[in-house]
C-alpha cells in the first residue's frame, strides 16, 4: 500500500523510511515510530490503516545509524537481538530522525506522533523536544517514566497495560502525578505490546479501545 522512501537528518544522515498516503485529501500527518524490532511488518500495517483513515503516514527507520534496514519478528531468538539496538540508545540521533520523519510531512497539515514500546519513550520526547507537531500518543513506552519531568508542548496521550512486566504501575503512577497535564490509560490484564497482533501478548479488546482513543484524539487535534 505504501512506498519505501529516503529522509534526510539535520545533521546529513539519510535514513529509510515507509509512507502510505490515503485516497483523497488528507486529513493530516502521522509520524509513526517503531518497536525495537524496526519498520517491520506490524509497523507498515499501522501506517496502512492510518492511510485508510485518510493520513498520510511516515515510519522513519531509526535503527539505520546502526544497521540499515532491520527489520525482525518476535520469535525469543529475535527478541534478544533486537534488544542489543537499546542497551545504550542514542536519543538525540533518534530525535534527529524523527524530526526528519515530520518535516517531510509537514506540507499535508497538522502532524501528530504515535510510538510503540521503544517507540513510545521517543514520542513522549518528541512532544517535549521537536517541532511541527499538534499531538503525540505514546504505547508503553518504558523510557517515559525517566523524562516525565518534562512538559510536552503538545496535547499527549499515553497507554500502557496492567500486566507489563517492564513497566511497573508504580511508574505509570510517578508520570501520572508528574504529568497531569497528559492524557494516560491504563489496560487491565494488559501486558507488554498489547497492541500488536503479531505478538503472544497481543490483547485485542484492549487494542481496539486503545485504537478507538488514538484515532479520537489525532481528530480531534489534527483535522481542521
Amino acid at each position: 500500500m505504501g512506498q519505501d522512501i529516503t529522509l534526510t537528518a539535520s545533521d546529513g544522515f539519510k535514513l529509510g523510511a515507509y509512507r502510505t498516503q490515503p485516497e483523497g485529501k488528507p486529513k493530516g500527518a502521522v509520524v509513526v515510530i517503531q518497536e525495537i524490532f524496526g519498520v517491520n511488518n506490524h509497523i507498515r500495517t499501522i501506517c496502512d490503516r492510518f492511510a485508510v483513515q485518510g493520513y498520510v503516514a511516515v515510519a522513519p527507520s531509526i535503527f539505520d545509524r546502526i544497521e540499515p534496514n532491520f527489520q525482525s519478528g518476535y520469535s525469543p531468538e529475535e527478541v534478544a537481538i533486537a534488544r542489543k539496538f537499546v542497551a545504550n540508545p542514542d536519543w538525540p540521533a533518534m530525535l534527529r530522525d524523527t524530526q526528519a520523519a515530520i518535516d517531510s510531512v509537514k506540507d499535508v497539515g497538522n502532524v501528530g506522533i504515535i510510538g510503540f514500546c521503544l517507540g513510545g519513550s521517543v514520542a513522549f520526547a518528541a512532544a517535549t523536544k521537536l517541532t511541527g507537531l499538534s499531538a503525540a500518543i505514546g504505547y508503553y513506552g518504558g523510557a517515559i517514566v525517566r523524562f516525565a519531568d518534562d512538559k510536552p508542548t503538545v496535547p499527549t496521550q499515553l497507554h500502557f497495560g496492567e500486566k507489563d512486566h517492564g513497566i511497573p504501575l508504580s511508574d505509570v503512577e510517578t508520570i501520572r502525578a508528574k504529568r497531569p497535564d497528559v492524557e494516560i490509560f491504563v489496560y487491565d490484564g494488559a501486558e507488554h505490546g498489547f497492541n500488536c497482533d503479531q505478538r503472544a501478548s497481543y490483547n485485542k479488546a484492549s487494542a481496539d479501545l486503545a485504537r478507538e482513543r488514538s484515532l479520537g484524539f489525532l481528530a480531534k487535534h489534527l483535522v481542521k
